[in-house]
């Protein structure tokens, strides 16, 4: 897309106008940045709920019944629930600090808190999760489509279940032909709300995922061939209560939107609807979860793979098994082709403002936006051919980078109160996210460690 010189349009009077902080780097910094965008008068607020939600269920919903093995039933949903109200808390936070600070970004929000470094580490954070969380989703789309290899045994992908085993439908050649056909020419809008369409197409692909999941289930229930799982965890010993922390990472990773807010609400007609946006967003993401997770653990059982759609290449025991297998995976590969785009989008932002954070805006300079936008794609198709485990992924990214995106740096900016707007709870509830976000994670990444360490030495004993 091209970027034009125009006059600055005068502000729609429905606009409620907020100041913006022109040293932040991430985004346009006047209002004749923003007015090239084809007299772009503001994001509706159904596009902003679907973009929002695009950007929370992304691959993270894959993991979740897996989750629901480890915790039970019971447990497992009230801790979705759980960190929906925790993660609507912390953006709460994130946008009350930048009305405050009279910022427009969450890299100026972190630099009007901690200078420099501060934005820096956010910046940092962006990039360690968005990579590592793109990563998985063109791992996942090469398993559902070319199959993959684990423990000596093959899971044939959809086109090589339809075709046999070709050249072209090789895990590399597929990824390559998606990412220049579908990754590439969705990465160049310059615009987040230009993406609402395509939000709105990803979310209705995830509903039909959850639909054909649940149908098979009720089958089942029918037919009397699944049992009554969990609804508590399994505790035996110190070692299965320590693994009960290892899917803190996985539940922090489905929730993180918060690199998203910022640019969402930019483009909303209101700013004063962002709110309800994230509201909104995260009761659809929420509810899709719950269902998720309770139908897919429900299907499976204590046999649901860390990945469930890996658990849809076999006969599942009822009419045309094969056709909703299928469904199952390409509905959900099409999903997470849709979902790449908004997180992205996001990550260009971020690794302008690291590379060039006195430079003009990144939507006024082609040649610096298509060479972002080239290497970071280079960068994520060679990291989905060379990383073969989505779980590994999702446990250092949500043990890391993640949860300092949703929780760490948001309570961190509570606690400096540069503005002096914290209120006692503000401060109490943010104690508590440092506290459980390090505690939990620390645990998660001892007992991921022993596990593997346990794992690599067992068969010598």
């Amino acid at each position: 897309m091209t970027i034009e010189s125009h006059a600055p349009k005068r502000e729609r009077k429905s606009r409620k106008t907020k100041p913006v902080n022109e040293k932040a780097p991430l985004l346009p910094k006047s209002q004749e940045e923003h007015a090239g965008f084809d007299e772009f008068d503001g994001a509706s607020f159904t596009g902003a709920v679907f973009n929002l939600s695009t950007t929370i269920v992304g691959a993270g919903i894959m993991a979740l019944p897996a989750t629901m093995k480890v915790l039970g039933l019971g447990l497992g949903v009230a801790m979705i629930i759980f960190m929906a109200f925790l993660t609507n808390a912390s953006i709460e936070l994130l946008l009350r600090f930048s009305r405050a600070g009279k910022c427009a970004s969450y890299g100026g929000l972190m630099g009007d808190a901690f200078g420099k470094y501060g934005k820096i580490m956010l910046q940092v954070a962006v990039l360690v999760n968005n990579i590592g969380v793109l990563i998985v989703y063109m791992i996942i789309i090469g398993d559902v489509l070319s199959g993959t290899s684990s423990g000596g045994a093959h899971h044939f992908g959809v086109l090589e279940g339809w075709f046999g085993e070709h050249w072209w439908t090789a895990r590399t050649f597929l990824l390559l032909v998606i990412t220049l056909a579908i990754f590439s020419p969705l990465a160049c809008f310059k615009r987040i709300d230009s993406l609402s369409f395509t939000s709105a197409l990803s979310v209705a692909l995830a509903v039909v995922f959850l639909v054909i999941t649940m149908g098979i289930t009720i089958v089942k229930l029918i037919n009397g061939s699944i049992m009554m799982p969990r609804l508590l965890p399994d505790v035996t010993d110190l070692t299965s209560v320590w693994k009960l922390f290892t899917v803190v990472p996985v539940l922090v990773t489905a929730y993180i939107c918060h690199y998203n807010v910022h640019s969402i609400d930019n483009e909303l007609t209101d700013y004063t609807q962002i709110k309800p946006v994230v509201r909104t967003s995260l009761a659809l993401c929420s509810t899709v979860y719950i269902m998720t997770s309770i139908f897919g653990f429900l299907l499976f059982g204590d046999g649901t793979l860390d990945d469930v759609l890996a658990n849809f290449d076999k006969d599942l025991g009822i009419p045309y098994s094969s056709l909703l297998n299928d469904a199952v995976r390409v509905s959900y590969a099409a999903h997470l082709m849709l979902v790449f785009p908004i997180v992205f989008y996001p990550l260009r932002l971020n690794l302008d403002g690291l590379l060039f954070p006195s430079g003009r805006s990144l939507y006024q300079d082609n040649t610096r936006f298509a060479s972002i936008t080239v290497a970071l794609i280079g960068v994520i198709f060679l990291g989905a051919n060379f990383i073969p485990s989505i779980w590994d992924a999702f446990q250092f990214t949500g043990a890391t980078a993640a949860v300092c995106l949703g929780f760490i740096f948001p309570a961190s900016i509570t606690l400096r109160d540069r503005h002096n707007i914290a209120t006692k709870r503000d401060k109490i509830l943010s104690t508590f996210m440092i506290v459980l976000a390090v505690f939990s994670n620390a645990i998660a990444i001892y007992s991921d460690a022993y596990a593997l360490i346990k794992k690599s030495t067992s068969p010598r004993a």
